[in-house]
């Protein structure tokens, strides 16, 4: 995947600055142990994590939002222990020498990690503890802790559990006959220490109690119980309080809490697969039971009891975390939505629509008329549900093909493609089983469309189908007319309200056809068809990226203008960052605008001092992937489905579209990349070092709110 035109870095001598830039950054001290070129993956993700959970304390954000930041940041570092800790491990076990392009080895990383990921936590509960909890005390938003009950609550919290809690728990006191249970991965957990003898004369000392996952760990309390006017107390409360009921006639002389996150990828051997889907049902079950790599354990633990359960996981004392308060922050995200206070949360908006769908509701004319361009939370993502409704019920309309990543269990998408089916339409559907965390709903909806009459196939084994599109097939005057919409973002309605996507429709035949080849590679057999438009992984994609940052040095270099703006959620690909420090190089001005992961180095002088990189982590989800390339006045805007990394480019299946209407490519640079470039609200601006500084003055916008005041 090399280009011959691209001066490679071990041949280059080390940039001037950098010794500089690695002092100005404490918080990525680590970058000099590894290549001095490239920020290591998982560290940049922490970092990601670390302005997430700088959210939380942002006093301007909206309180309750600020909860949930909290929350936001517990769940992001489940997922990066579930999938990324758990790979990197791997190869500490087998003592892999494998390194990324940041040098640094699996050890040597695994051990920052631990480390980096201890001090975020601690940070995490002193924010909790010190911060949230009075602040939000003060708005009668209260959590009752246990020395604080007054006898009306206590009783009413005795009556909650001997009525709610005590009939689904199941105590399992551990002796030879009652091993230590399997723990589900996540899951809330108490250790119990006893005295005394049951009813069989057995004195095992020790007892594990599972709080089911349906019980909610945060209970409500009535107003006039709880005293104020929002009152919450914990399940792990209530169940410390009452745990003795559960070991009639014993003493319980400790009751600790304890969580153990387990590695969550799922193995299909490609080579041996014969029925992915079948494969697939049958290593789900065994998601929640993967290999131990954390433990969280609550700060009053005693040393003995948690080395016990640090014994029973197999895991080392660096993987063991005490946390002072509830192990499981990620399950109070169900808090805001239970608070009546719209003073604390982001005020409502009502998603717009574009100029072209105001007055027409068929979305086959209106695309006639002219390309659609919506921009999604701002916009309203309803005309994608109209165009594949009105798809499923127009008689006209012969075929309809989708793709589909990610859509819930609960999709109007998909349920107007299974009527589709079952009025005898040609519905194929190229569903994407291994679409991490929703394999589950996946395989329901494939099951489902097939019943209905739809094709269903599941891609390329080996090559996830992470392109966004839908075609609609449908006869107009005697001939065959193709429309399509093309996206950034999944076709899931509930993450449409939260994630900033860019969708396009479109009937240009060109772009509609070069789609027609990209569903007939997925569903049939074939070589590759020539593309008129659509930059397509694993076969073009990263050849015509880098051909167009090629293009802009090459303007730099004969003295014209060259400018690159890309905005995606990660930068990771080793020949693009080779290629964008060799055109910065070149004179060319680049502007990223990279959510997440960033292994680019920017502004060290003699390699990347015409680059700039900022995150923006606000309201919403920034989710877009937008490329632009000044190309000598021309300004090529590019929308796609995929980031800047190996996987997309080479392992999956992704388009890339153009915006070819100077309106709406006008629209894409005014509402998808220059507000965020001039963000002074919720940009941050990455340094050499890896590390990131919050751009902010007192008078400045965040881009997400300029978009809502403008688009809704």
């Amino acid at each position: 995947m090399e280009d011959d035109s691209i001066t490679p870095l071990s041949a280059l001598p080390p940039p001037a600055g950098i010794e500089a830039a690695h002092a100005s950054d404490a918080a990525s001290s680590a970058w000099p142990n590894g290549n001095a070129w490239f920020v290591n993956r998982e560290l940049s993700q922490l970092e990601f994590n670390r302005r997430v959970l700088m959210q939380a304390a942002d006093a301007g954000t909206p309180l309750l939002e600020r909860l949930k930041f909290l929350c936001i940041f517990s769940s992001n570092l489940d997922e990066f222990y579930e999938i990324r800790v758990a790979g990197l491990k791997e190869q500490c076990l087998v003592q892999s020498p494998v390194t990324g392009p940041d040098g640094l080895s699996p050890q040597t990383l695994y051990d920052l990690v631990n480390a980096r990921v201890r001090e975020l936590v601690a940070l995490q509960y002193q924010m909790f503890n010190d911060v949230l909890i009075p602040a939000l005390a003060a708005e009668d938003v209260c959590f009752l802790r246990r020395p604080s009950w007054n006898p009306a609550q206590a009783e009413w919290i005795r009556e909650y559990f001997f009525n709610e809690l005590m009939p689904v728990l199941t105590p399992i006191g551990l002796d030879p006959a009652h091993p230590f249970p399997r723990v589900l991965n996540k899951s809330l957990n108490f250790a119990v220490e006893l005295e005394g003898k049951d009813a069989f004369g057995r004195r095992s000392g020790n007892a594990i109690v599972q709080a089911p996952r349906a019980l909610p760990r945060v209970i409500a309390l009535p107003p006039d119980v709880a005293g104020c006017r929002h009152g919450f107390v914990f399940l792990s409360s209530i169940l410390h309080a009452h745990v003795g009921e559960l070991f009639s006639g014993m003493t319980v002389r400790g009751c600790y809490q304890f969580r153990v996150t387990r590695n969550s990828e799922l193995f299909v051997d490609d080579e041996e697969i014969k029925n992915l889907r079948e494969a697939l049902q049958g290593e789900l079950p065994q998601r929640h039971f993967g290999d131990a790599l954390r433990l969280e354990v609550a700060d009053n633990c005693p040393p003995a009891v948690t080395l016990f359960l640090q014994q029973q996981f197999g895991l080392s004392a660096t993987e063991v975390f005490s946390v002072n308060g509830p192990v499981n922050l990620v399950r109070l995200l169900k808090v805001p939505d239970q608070v009546d206070r719209p003073d604390l949360k982001y005020p409502p908006f009502r998603p717009g629509l574009p100029k072209a769908l105001q007055q027409q509701s068929d979305m086959f004319r209106a695309i006639r008329d002219g390309d659609v361009l919506l921009h999604h939370p701002f916009q309203s993502f309803s005309p994608v549900v109209d165009f594949v409704r009105q798809a499923a019920q127009d008689p006209d309309v012969v075929a309809i093909r989708q793709t589909v990543y990610r859509a819930g269990h609960d999709s109007v998408l998909l349920s107007a493609l299974t009527e589709a089916a079952r009025k005898g339409k040609e519905v194929t559907a190229v569903v994407e089983l291994l679409a991490r965390f929703d394999e589950e709903a996946n395989i329901g909806w494939a099951a489902q469309l097939e019943e209905a009459g739809a094709h269903v196939v599941y891609g390329v084994v080996g090559y996830k189908a992470h392109a966004k599109m839908v075609l609609v097939v449908r006869r107009e005057g005697g001939r065959l007319r193709h429309y399509a919409h093309l996206g950034t973002g999944n076709y899931h309605s509930m993450t449409t309200r939260f994630y900033t996507d860019f969708g396009l429709m479109t009937c240009n035949p060109e772009i509609t056809q070069d789609i027609a080849n990209v569903f007939a590679q997925l569903t049939g057999l074939g070589q590759t068809s020539k593309m008129a438009h659509v930059w397509q992984s694993p076969f073009t994609l990263h050849k015509s990226l880098m051909h167009a940052i090629r293009g802009e040095a090459e303007h730099a270099k004969a003295g014209r203008k060259g400018w690159i703006i890309a905005k995606m959620n990660a930068l990771l690909e080793p020949g693009l960052i080779q290629a964008l420090y060799d055109a910065s190089r070149d004179g060319v001005r680049i502007d990223l605008i990279v959510r997440g992961a960033c292994a680019l180095r920017p502004g060290v002088p003699g390699l990347s001092e015409n680059i700039s990189v900022r995150s923006v982590i606000g309201r919403f989800l920034e989710h877009s992937r937008i490329f632009y390339f000044y190309n000598d006045k021309a300004e090529d805007v590019m929308l796609s489905s995929a980031d800047w990394m190996g996987r997309n480019l080479f392992r999956r299946i992704e388009i890339c579209f153009p915006v070819l209407d100077a309106r709406l490519k006008k629209r894409v640079i005014g509402e998808g990349l220059k507000p965020y470039l001039h963000d002074k609200r919720d940009a941050w601006e990455m340094e050499p070092a890896g590390g990131y500084r919050r751009k902010r003055s007192r008078q400045g916008e965040s881009a997400q709110s300029v978009l809502l005041a403008t688009l809704t």
